[in-house]
């Protein structure tokens, strides 16, 4: 007879949820859902050992657990650490916690070119969005920055490795979906660099999906660079007849034209399901898919509507119903 798996109970920003034992914490958030949940630039639930690396997902551990309520020292990595029953966590909540994710910002634009006006990823970039939320107008460091010519990596994937962040997903993507991989990270510390091997082209039948996973402009599709701002495009839900992945994608539509193909991914910018290189790179004509219907966006955006003006209590919008609210210092409770 199988015996119940006892729950964590965990609480962030004032919001409880259980989770099962093994559950990080940016994971409970996500359980939770709402405002709370940490941003995350190198963490990627579907690839393998992803996060630890750039540290945008700290958070503030107010109480380490019920048999052990002392508070972390320092804050933590929430994709890496692990809930404890009884643990509380602040996010929104904690001024230490924004206080580090706005040097963690810094330190990740210190060598980041400000080219969003030319660059495919304006309007989808995740690094975008927390520059405008923590980033500074100007950098403190007196050093110059790092720069590299962009390099053509395959015949469908063009690498500009100023952006580059070392996230490293698309090497833990090509390390998933390739039997031989052929690019990783190359050199160490201020001179890492993703790059090939013995300047090989990377033309394995997923390696587009290399694209998805990065979270800057780093890595961009050669067959839609500079035909649109990802703002003036309606990407559409279609299917295909594929024998070598689902058939299910994205498309960004200008008009009746196809502009790029991108896998579905859900409201944390995390690919569903991986597609081939033939549907994403050389079906661009409507009558080779099947139109679903219009794709609802949910990740916010520096360019989403009102998102320049963002409610005072935003740390107490919960989109979970099954959260609960614990009551604060003065006696009151916010409401679900």
């Amino acid at each position: 007879m199988s015996t119940e798996i006892k729950k964590f109970k965990i609480t962030i920003d004032g919001q409880t949820t259980e989770v099962m034992p093994g559950t990080s914490i940016l994971e409970a958030a996500r359980q939770i859902g709402g405002k709370s949940v940490p941003p995350a630039m190198c963490y990627y639930k579907p690839l393998e050992s992803s996060g630890g690396r750039c540290r945008t997902c700290l958070v503030e551990v107010s109480k380490g657990s019920e048999a052990d309520p002392r508070p972390m020292p320092k804050l933590v990595a929430s994709c890496r650490t692990g809930v404890m029953d009884g643990m509380e966590v602040k996010n929104l909540t904690s001024e230490k916690t924004q206080e580090g994710r706005k040097a963690v910002t810094e330190f990740l634009l210190v060598n980041h070119p400000l080219d969003c006006p030319v660059c495919d990823q304006a309007g989808e970039c995740h690094l975008q969005d927390l520059g405008y939320e923590h980033g500074v107008q100007a950098t403190r460091t007196d050093f110059e920055r790092r720069t590299f010519e962009p390099e053509d990596i395959g015949p469908y994937i063009k690498l500009h490795m100023n952006r580059c962040i070392l996230c490293a997903r698309c090497v833990l993507a090509a390390n998933q979906l390739t039997e031989e991989r052929e690019h990783g990270i190359l050199f160490r510390g201020d001179h890492a660099e993703i790059s090939t091997y013995l300047n090989k082209a990377l033309d394995n039948d997923f390696i587009g999906n290399v694209i998805d996973v990065c979270p800057v402009g780093a890595l961009t599709d050669r067959t839609a660079r500079f035909a649109s701002r990802v703002w003036f495009t309606k990407p559409m839900n279609a299917s295909c007849s594929c024998g070598k992945c689902s058939g299910k994608a994205v498309l960004w539509m200008k008009g009746d034209e196809i502009v790029r193909v991108t896998a579905r991914k859900d409201q944390y910018d995390e690919v569903e399901e991986w597609i081939c290189n033939e549907c994403r790179f050389d079906r661009k004509e409507l009558s080779q898919w099947t139109i679903e219907g219009p794709r609802h966006i949910s990740r916010h955006s520096v360019i989403s509507l009102n998102h320049y003006q963002k409610p005072a209590d935003e740390h107490t919008l919960l989109s979970n119903s099954h959260a609960k609210e614990i009551s604060t210092a003065d006696g009151q409770k916010t409401e679900n």
